[in-house]
């Protein structure tokens, strides 16, 4: 049996696919959902979303910020920002980084600036570009 995985966003479905595991980082960390898993409500932080399809592919997705929901065998993603790798525009995204730690090194408690910095990073990483 696989869960039934829903990712969407405000432009639409990212992603719609059986898996046999979700990987997602939430406000209470990192958590594996697998056919079977109990009830589950939490809010995501910004990280990829690892999806292990039955045939063997691995679904990497960016978010940003979002909510994801287990119900039975479903499991629903909702993110303000969600990005498969083929959407990334990587030099945006390395761009991006290049600014946020300019800002940061200006000022270390740059919380936006931070912020910024892991968006890209996740971007990046999703990307293939660079190891998070």
């Amino acid at each position: 049996m696989a869960l039934q995985v829903d990712l969407v966003s405000p432009e639409g479905s990212v992603l719609s696919t059986a898996a046999e595991m979700v990987l997602v980082r939430t406000s209470d960390g990192d958590i594996a959902f697998q056919p079977g898993h109990v009830s589950f409500l939490g809010i995501l932080l910004p990280e990829r979303v690892k999806v292990n399809a039955p045939d063997g592919e691995v679904h990497h997705i960016a978010v940003h910020s979002g909510f994801v929901e287990v119900s039975g065998d479903r499991v629903a993603i909702l993110s303000d920002v969600a990005e498969v790798a083929a959407d990334i525009d990587v030099a945006r995204a390395a761009a991006a980084a290049e600014r946020a730690a300019a800002a940061l090194a200006e000022d270390p408690d740059d919380a936006t600036a931070a912020a910024a910095l892991k968006r890209a990073d996740v971007r990046l990483a999703v990307a293939g570009t660079i190891e998070q």
